[in-house]
C-alpha cells in the first residue's frame, strides 16, 4: 500500500469512529511511575490531552480508559474529564474491550484505540483504527494503522483527538467557539 493510499485508508476509518479508547501508561502519561516513601503514586497528565477529550466528547465520539495497572490518581483525572468508561487493573485487556463496546453499541469498525506497549496490541488488532503514539514499542507501530508525531503524556492524545474531529469535519466547528468570542 502506498502512502497515499494509506493515509486515506486512515481517514476514512477515521470518519467512521464513535469510541476512541486509550491506555494509561505511555499514552495518557510519559509512562514514568512516582512513588514516594509511603507508596503513593503519582502520574502526569498533560493538559491538552485532557481539552482535547473534552472537545472530542462534545462531537459525539465517546471516550473510555482500559489500563494494565490500578491507580487513583487516574481515577481522579478520568472523573475530571468526564469519562465514564474507566477500566483499571485489565492486564488482559479484551475483556474490558468488549464489555465497552457491549454498552456503548459500537461495532469493532467504530473503534479507535491508542496504545504503546504490547499489552496493547489484543486490542489494536480489533478495531478500525489502530494507533500507536510516536515513542511506542517498535512491535506496536509495526502494526499500527497511525502514529502520532508526539510521545505519549506529551499532547499525543490531543493529536488523536484533533485528526478525528478533523476526519469527521467537526474540527473548524470547534475551533469558530474559539474565534468568535
Amino acid at each position: 500500500m502506498t502512502d497515499t493510499n494509506r493515509c486515506l485508508s486512515v481517514l476514512e476509518k477515521a470518519k467512521k469512529l464513535k469510541l476512541l479508547i486509550l491506555d494509561v501508561d505511555g499514552v495518557l502519561t510519559d509512562g514514568k511511575l512516582f512513588f514516594d516513601s509511603e507508596g503513593n503514586e503519582y502520574k502526569s497528565f498533560h493538559a491538552r490531552d485532557g481539552h482535547g477529550i473534552k472537545l472530542l466528547r462534545q462531537t459525539g465520539v465517546e471516550v473510555a480508559v482500559i489500563s494494565g495497572r490500578k491507580s487513583t490518581s487516574v481515577a481522579l483525572r478520568m472523573k475530571s474529564l468526564g469519562i465514564e468508561h474507566v477500566y483499571q487493573g485489565h492486564e488482559n485487556k479484551v475483556a474490558a474491550f468488549n464489555e465497552i463496546i457491549g454498552k456503548i453499541g459500537v461495532t469493532h469498525e467504530q473503534v479507535a484505540h491508542v496504545g504503546d506497549d504490547l499489552l496493547d496490541l489484543p486490542i489494536m488488532i480489533r478495531v478500525g483504527l489502530a494507533i500507536a503514539v510516536n515513542d511506542a514499542n517498535f512491535a506496536v507501530k509495526q502494526r499500527a494503522d497511525w502514529c502520532t508525531t508526539l510521545s505519549g503524556g506529551q499532547g499525543a492524545v490531543r493529536e488523536v483527538c484533533d485528526f478525528i474531529m478533523q476526519a469527521q469535519g467537526h474540527f473548524d466547528d470547534v475551533l469558530n467557539t474559539y474565534l468568535t468570542c
